[in-house]
């Protein structure tokens, strides 16, 4: 970390190249920040609520499904953008020297970027309901700033684990995307802890449900919330964080070789 600390003008650069670099030469440019949850939010539903009849917490499925697909699309870019680090990078890595974590550390920053714009259109959404009375927020959102940081270390450690298994299995690239997408309808995303029944523990057992369930509990007012729950998520992210940094450390001394 003191390392880090010592390349945080680095760190800055990288981190303006990845926000230029998405998002150039597109038609729309930063609006896609926002395009992408709204027509997954619509898409949902109309498949899940309207086709489906599935039924949802809160005044409205559409930020029902908004809330939970902000933080969701958070996490997994965080770990889709750092699954093939070494490969992305294999060129760069190879010539010159500088701590190798600045490239997934400012691959997170641009995700938090992303993240803020798009809790800035939820926001929006959110209170147009809270304004007409039917959402009703309560002390549990204040719980946002640690959500944050342990969605980004569980995404980071996430990222930097498959980042580390890549080298020796190629297939790990090819599977990342399917993995989230499974993981994303295995958790709170899509069906309420609150309605899943017995399958409630399948739903728990995806670490990102009760940050996500808390998520839409402090700000809708309605759902499930659980603290042991929430702790059991805390810990799993922390957990995830450090070893994918051990993973990391240890697989950057011998990639150069494996790749």
């Amino acid at each position: 970390m003191r390392e880090l600390m010592r390349s945080k003008d680095l760190l800055w650069l990288l981190f303006r190249r990845d926000v230029v670099a998405v998002y150039k030469q597109t038609l729309l440019g930063p609006l896609w920040f926002f395009i992408q949850p709204v027509l997954s939010s619509f898409a949902f539903t109309i498949i899940f609520s309207v086709i489906g009849n599935l039924k949802t917490e809160g005044p409205s499925a559409f930020l029902f499904y908004l809330s939970g697909m902000v933080p969701w699309t958070f996490f997994s870019s965080i770990v889709q953008n750092n699954s093939n680090t070494f490969y992305q990078n294999q060129n760069v890595f190879g010539k010159v020297y500088f701590p190798r974590l600045l490239m997934p550390f400012s691959l997170t920053l641009s995700n938090m970027l992303k993240f803020a714009l798009q809790f800035m259109l939820f926001l929006i959404v959110w209170f147009y309901f809270v304004y007409s009375g039917s959402v009703t927020p309560n002390i549990y959102a204040l719980l946002l700033p640690i959500n944050i940081a342990m969605i980004a270390m569980m995404g980071l450690g996430t990222g930097l684990i498959l980042s580390s298994l890549s080298i020796r299995f190629r297939d790990i690239n090819f599977i990342v995307g399917f993995f989230l997408q499974l993981a994303m309808y295995v958790s709170s995303v899509i069906i309420p802890v609150s309605m899943a029944g017995k399958y409630k523990w399948i739903i728990l057992a995806n670490p990102m449900s009760s940050i996500i369930e808390s998520f839409k509990y402090g700000f809708l007012g309605a759902g499930y919330f659980n603290p042991m729950s929430l702790v059991y998520s805390y810990v799993c992210a922390i957990l995830l964080f450090l070893f994918g940094i051990m993973s990391f450390k240890k697989a950057e001394g011998t990639f150069i070789d494996k790749i």
